[in-house]
């Protein structure tokens, strides 16, 4: 799991530069977006909440200090800019090394934030629907890592109890895999709300400059 953001990019990055003659990481029009210090928030005085819950988990249970988002990736993906984000955990039983839980794009973030505040709001737990069906060759919307090197999610269900939100993956015919729990604490919800909303302005403002870099750049392409 240590390596879980550059394997985010090894599988789900799209080299832009055979398109558009110019190598991402080489732009400095695009201003980078540092989410891992800019979306931390600590659980430390939150109730206690633990990831890796599922019986085929790849890791034993492990509480939850602090989460944040990561951004792993800005490319293209059939023609079009394309981000991969992390949501990641640290933890004091694991020196604080931050470890991805989930993996997705950038349309992903705005329901997910909706779906928890809801869930915890309502006392009623919410399915939130990922993808209705898989299309052979179609980029994957949200992975977990809480079973494997990113399997694909479908569904997810929000189960709030006393003090925490239960994210299970809906497996059909298989039952729930349960990943990771949140706080249902006003003071984490208001916090996890600020965080989703920069976080969202940063992802589409990057998506806006990436897609101006490439109509600049395209050309460079024909030349």
């Amino acid at each position: 799991m240590a390596g879980a953001a550059q394997e985010i990019r090894d599988r789900y990055s799209i080299d832009s530069r055979p398109e558009l003659g110019f190598a991402m990481a080489d732009t400095p029009a695009i201003t980078d977006r540092n989410l891992e210090a800019t979306t931390n928030i600590s659980l430390k005085r939150e109730p206690a909440c633990f990831a890796f819950l599922s019986p085929r988990s790849v890791s034993p249970p492990m509480p939850i200090d602090s989460i944040n988002l990561d951004l792993a990736s800005a490319d293209y993906f059939e023609g079009r800019a394309s981000l991969w984000t992390a949501l990641e955990i640290r933890s004091a039983v694991s020196d604080e090394h931050p470890t991805a839980i989930l993996g997705f794009d950038e349309t992903f973030l705005r329901p997910f934030a909706r779906a928890l505040i809801e869930a915890a709001t309502t006392r009623a737990a919410y399915r939130m629907t990922i993808l209705a069906e898989a299309r052979a060759g179609e980029r994957c919307r949200v992975v977990e890592y809480v079973t494997g090197a990113g399997k694909t999610l479908e569904e997810l269900l929000l189960q709030p109890f006393d003090n925490v939100v239960l994210i299970s993956a809906v497996k059909g015919k298989d039952g729930d895999e349960t990943l990771f729990q949140l706080p249902r604490t006003d003071s984490f919800l208001r916090a996890f709300a600020k965080v989703a909303y920069i976080a969202d302005q940063a992802l589409h403002d990057l998506l806006r400059d990436m897609e101006r870099l490439a109509r600049t750049r395209k050309p460079l392409a024909h030349t």
